[in-house]
């Protein structure tokens, strides 16, 4: 552990707010720095729900939130469980069909048509279009696919399957042999160099859940030649499970040791991709599955979502798609018809310290602490801004502890003054939807169609000495622009 990971643990333990030794802010980006996509959060619909998210205002205002915030518009992937469940039907009026018996459910089965594409083909970003493998009609998923590839100008890639480790026995893709890595390999590399001829160089591969178990790693060379046809590499990921009555723990959920070690999983994943001259996303991720249990609506989540976005960048990772489920039937949403949820305003906040000029991304910690500190770099490998996360945990009882953390280097003046602006809430299980007030920068807020409302502000703080020292209270993240 470094000297200052050390001291910060200590002084935790006591409880007490003590400044650690300085952390040195690099003049320039590291060498060892990740470099961030402009889209590193994005966004996934689920299949048969995105029609239904496009007719909500909130969609738009927030996708276009992020984009004001980066300078691009975050990328779209529409997949998820239902897109094995659908059935391609060209002659449909509507651009989905399907019956629930209520309204918060997802259907077994459902068609879908033309219409479809031309509601994805508005999305602003890239698109990324999950089809049906498991019922394995190639044909069927063909004909959409064609429809996409002619409608869709920001077509991207197109995944065939979801989690296809989960295929149930039954399902019309499984061979008498059986159902493992070695056979979906065997699949996805049969359908590319089927589909290629028609669509091209365009598929996105693996979509595994259970990694390592079924991975980009195995899956590479499995593919032999067929890997050509392959655009990029996903990955899921959900850090907990809401599913069949698994429990969650927002404090472990939150913690930035935990997130650290939690996402180095996925560098050997990257470096399979990258190794093979291949993006690598995680193409549906959240909190926890089954949409999120209590956990997902917290305040928490979305300081999570904050330390998260940043590690998956750090290990190689360069977009993650939080997945948005079944409208009204939603924990880990990040909005709905009638409320944009907190951890939206994590979404926002790291947004903000990437920025449009954000290129490179350095942590600053050393991972074993509490407390999360990163420097972003300009294209120039300036230091423009820092963010600190207390990932401390504060449930609203007793007394909320602090962390003062001092900074020197990074060409700072030996005097003078810096802004900052700071994510905070009454604690880590503060809820928008329940009334509790999450705010950035004092006073910004959401409203119910996620435009900006409210009024956003900076503290000011003084350099001493070369030195700039900030206070950042358990369950809390700041922002110092530099």
């Amino acid at each position: 552990m470094s000297y200052i990971g050390m001291f910060l643990t200590i002084a935790i333990a006591l409880g007490i707010s003590l400044a650690a030794g300085a952390v040195v802010i690099p003049t320039t980006a590291p060498a060892s720095a990740a470099n961030v996509d402009k889209a590193l959060l994005s966004v996934s619909f689920e299949f048969f729900a995105f029609p239904g998210y496009t007719a909500i205002e909130s969609t738009a205002n927030c996708l276009a939130n992020i984009a004001t915030l980066r300078g691009a518009p975050p990328a779209v992937r529409i997949g998820g469980t239902t897109q094995d469940r659908a059935t391609y039907n060209p002659s449909l009026s509507t651009a989905v069909n399907y019956t629930v018996a209520n309204a918060g459910d997802a259907p077994d089965t459902l068609t879908y048509g033309p219409s479809f594409f031309t509601l994805a083909a508005q999305m602003k970003g890239d698109v990324t279009v999950g089809l049906n493998r498991r019922l394995n009609n190639q044909a069927n998923t063909l004909a959409a696919a064609l429809q996409a590839k002619q409608v869709m100008p920001n077509l991207l890639s197109i995944e065939l399957g979801n989690e296809p480790e989960f295929y149930a026995s039954g399902s019309p893709i499984i061979p008498g042999g059986g159902w493992n890595p070695a056979a979906d390999g065997a699949s996805q590399k049969a359908w590319f160099t089927s589909l290629a001829p028609s669509l091209g160089n365009i598929f996105q591969a693996a979509v595994y859940l259970q990694i390592p178990t079924w991975s980009t790693a195995g899956l590479v060379p499995m593919l032999g030649s067929a890997i050509n046809f392959v655009k990029t590499f996903s990955g899921h990921s959900y850090p907990q499970s809401a599913c069949g009555g698994a429990s969650t723990n927002l404090q472990s959920l939150l913690s930035h040791s935990s997130i650290v070690s939690y996402t180095s999983r996925f560098r050997s994943e990257a470096n399979a991709a990258h190794n093979a001259g291949k993006r690598y996303f995680l193409g549906e991720t959240n909190s926890a599955t089954c949409g999120g249990g209590g956990i997902s609506p917290t305040f928490g989540a979305a300081l999570w979502i904050v330390d998260y976005a940043l590690q998956a960048a750090i290990n190689g990772i360069e977009r993650q798609y939080f997945h948005q489920g079944t409208i009204g039937n939603c924990q880990y949403c990040w909005w709905g018809r009638f409320t944009v949820g907190a951890p939206f305003y994590g979404v926002a906040f790291v947004s903000e310290f990437l920025g449009t000029d954000g290129t490179k991304l350095a942590m600053l910690d050393d991972g074993t602490s509490a407390v999360a500190v990163y420097a972003i770099f300009d294209s120039a490998g300036r230091p423009v801004r820092l963010l600190v996360y207390n990932s401390n945990f504060f449930n609203g009882s007793g007394t909320r502890s602090s962390t003062v953390v001092s900074f020197t280097g990074g060409n700072l003046p030996t005097s003078g003054s810096r802004t900052l602006k700071r994510l905070t809430a009454p604690s880590a299980m503060s809820r928008v939807d329940q009334g509790e007030a999450v705010t950035i920068g004092g006073g910004g807020t959401f409203d119910s169609t996620c435009r900006n409302a409210g009024t956003q502000t900076r503290e000011t703080i003084s350099i001493s000495n070369g030195d700039l020292s900030v206070t950042v209270r358990a369950s809390e993240s700041v922002i110092v622009y530099l």
